[in-house]
């Protein structure tokens, strides 16, 4: 898994260095996991609808046996060689580690798609060296497409370098949004929806905040955003975008957050930074 560029550095917190070593074998071990989970859920799959096993959030915030089969699998994959990492998953994998990484992991982002049997969903690993993200690895099982990046590295798909497409003026942008789970948040979105899609070439939702993200990496779309994402949505995919050429953060200068996650190349991001945040995009009534 080559990817250029330097990556021996400093990690702020510990005053640990992490050498491209370490950081190729963390990506080998993220891409391994991601890969096993990948394959278990389409194997696994049962025809037809998928059954809901649970809701989180909302009725409609699904969580399905198969979330936490895959957690599970990945949980245990990387603990069998490093046992003494943290971690942090959607499906409830939390441990604080002493080694000064954690893994972020997102075991199937976009569950009601995979509920549905539609192609948008993806399995998501992050490696955080003391509180940074360094290593992600982006799978998307019915594309056949594997995302990674190590931070300083590059960004790759199927091991090929990826870049962002030329920003284009806002009016001719495309743009990917999703929205969230609650009728009250989804009737605000749907008005800024409405300020946004005016001003823009026009919008696509594909319900897995990582593949959007993955999809302005490669090119697919000019920017993406969204109100709602939590952390193991977007910590391996944005770092793959901002490795691809794009700009991630909130808005007025946030980083990315539940609030909001905003991404696209540096130029069409002030555009549609300053769009949004006429819109007040983090409100929810």
């Amino acid at each position: 898994m080559a990817h250029g560029g330097p990556r021996l550095g400093h990690v702020p917190g510990r005053g640990c260095w992490v050498s491209e070593n370490d950081l190729d074998r963390l990506l080998e071990i993220a891409v391994t996991a991601a890969r096993e989970a990948g394959r278990m859920l389409v194997q696994k799959r049962p025809p037809g609808r998928v059954q809901v096993l649970d809701t989180k959030s909302s009725p409609t915030d699904a969580v399905t046996a198969m979330d936490r089969a895959s957690e599970e699998l990945i949980t245990e994959r990387i603990r069998a060689v490093r046992p003494q990492d943290g971690f942090l998953g959607e499906e409830g994998a939390s441990s604080a580690g002493d080694s000064g990484v954690r893994w972020v992991i997102d075991p199937i982002d976009g569950t009601v798609n995979y509920l549905y049997d539609l192609p948008e969903w993806a399995v998501s690993i992050a490696a955080e060296v003391d509180g940074e993200i360094r290593v992600g690895v982006v799978l998307i099982p019915p594309r056949g497409e594997e995302y990674t990046a190590i931070l300083g590295g590059g960004a790759a798909r199927g091991g090929e370098p990826i870049r962002c497409a030329p920003p284009p003026p806002l009016d001719q942008a495309l743009v990917a949004t999703g929205f969230g789970y609650s009728a009250a948040r989804r009737a605000v979105q749907a008005e800024v929806l409405r300020g946004v899609i005016t001003q823009v070439r026009d919008v696509r939702r594909g319900g897995s905040c990582a593949a959007d993200l993955c999809s302005l990496a490669c090119g697919r779309v000019d920017a993406y955003y969204e109100r709602g994402p939590q952390y193991w949505d977007y910590a391996a995919a944005g770092l793959i975008a901002r490795e691809a050429g794009a700009r991630v953060g909130g808005l007025h200068g946030r980083p990315p957050s539940p609030d909001l996650v905003l991404a696209a190349p540096p130029g069409l991001f002030h555009d549609l930074h300053d769009l949004l945040a006429t819109l007040d995009p983090e409100r929810d009534a």
